[in-house]
């Protein structure tokens, strides 16, 4: 997956503002407290949507489920004018049911269509960044690519005479913080050794 720079450059922000919400100064984990928190002030952040979209995208955290890691990462990288509008990205980033008034309360936005698709990659992208989540993105990728092979064995070798088999030895890795590691890697980021 290759990243826009919209979204590499927001994705960052999102991250730290999802991991900002997560536990208090004690440690403790109030990530569900503090996200109602976020969600009773949508009125007042649908004013961020523009300027800091990762503070509204916060909101949703935790409201789509994903059906298509190929189609969300093809939208990943695309900038938010190039995506192709809430309807069609809604049909991958499916919205669990207590997203769909504050989705609706969005769409009265100008600009709340562009934004529901923003947040909506925000999230892919962050539950990607997951190594538990990359892990079985990446079984689900690798059994789609052994899928592709068995059918281009079944059609020969490719243009440049080889076959389509694959030779990643890194998907088959059981250690998940290996394959979340081996995942942020291949979205350019340096590895923590």
């Amino acid at each position: 997956m290759r990243l826009s720079r919209y979204f590499a450059d927001h994705a960052n922000a999102y991250d730290a503002e999802i991991n900002d919400l997560v536990s208090d100064s004690e440690g403790k984990n109030i990530l569900e407290k503090r996200l109602r928190e976020k969600r009773s002030q949508l009125d007042f952040l649908v004013l961020m949507m523009e300027d800091s979209p990762e503070m509204l995208a916060a909101a949703f955290h935790q409201g789509f489920r994903f059906n298509s890691s190929a189609k969300m990462d093809q939208f990943a990288g695309q900038q938010p004018d190039a995506l192709p509008g809430w309807k069609t990205v809604s049909q991958v980033a499916v919205p669990v049911t207590w997203a769909q008034p504050m989705i609706a309360r969005v769409l009265q936005e100008d600009g709340g269509d562009r934004f529901l698709c923003v947040a909506a990659v925000l999230e892919y992208l962050y539950t990607r960044a997951d190594p538990e989540a990359a892990a079985r993105a990446a079984e689900e990728e690798k059994e789609n690519e052994d899928e592709d092979s068995e059918e281009g064995r079944d059609h020969g070798a490719d243009s440049d005479g080889d076959n389509d088999e694959l030779n990643d030895s890194d998907a088959a890795k059981p250690d998940l913080e290996e394959a979340g590691a081996d995942w942020l890697q291949d979205q350019g980021f340096d590895r923590k050794e």
